[in-house]
């Protein structure tokens, strides 16, 4: 008997410098990360990942200020969404709200034990952010 699965839903923490990815089991249960990549590499790697596994969506996160207002991320996110969305038109893309988030994923790396040196390895809060993100929208999806 074949087990029934789900298409993945990819999580993406954007960032000038680094792309923090993350994505969900095959039941669409909890996330897993990925990794983190350049900006400039991102949409390489996305491509290779949607080529080779059944997606459902692409959520990332978007900032906005504490009182709701856009900042220059949010302008740098939504140019970034353009090009999601031209280079996998058939994918939908999600936004979510990620205030705080690298926040909680800094705090979720201290409560893991991980030691200070580890933590501060570049990518690490990138990819926990993600992770985050996906775990998050995953609980709460309806």
């Amino acid at each position: 008997m074949r087990e029934i699965t789900k298409k993945r839903i990819f999580a993406i923490d954007y960032g000038t410098k680094r792309v923090g990815l993350a994505k969900s089991d095959p039941f669409g249960s909890f996330a897993q990360p990925v990794g983190t990549f350049s900006s400039e590499k991102i949409l390489t790697v996305l491509a290779s990942l949607l080529h080779d596994e059944p997606v459902e969506k692409i959520i990332i996160g978007h900032p906005f200020n504490s009182d709701g207002t856009k900042n220059r991320m949010t302008r740098l996110v939504d140019r970034f969404i353009e090009k999601l969305t031209k280079a996998f038109p058939d994918t939908p893309i999600e936004t979510i709200d990620e205030h705080g988030s690298s926040r909680q994923a800094q705090r979720l790396l201290i409560e893991s034990g991980l030691s200070r040196k580890k933590r501060q390895q570049k990518g690490r809060l990138d990819t926990a952010a993600a992770c985050l993100l996906l775990q998050n929208y995953l609980e709460n999806a309806p």
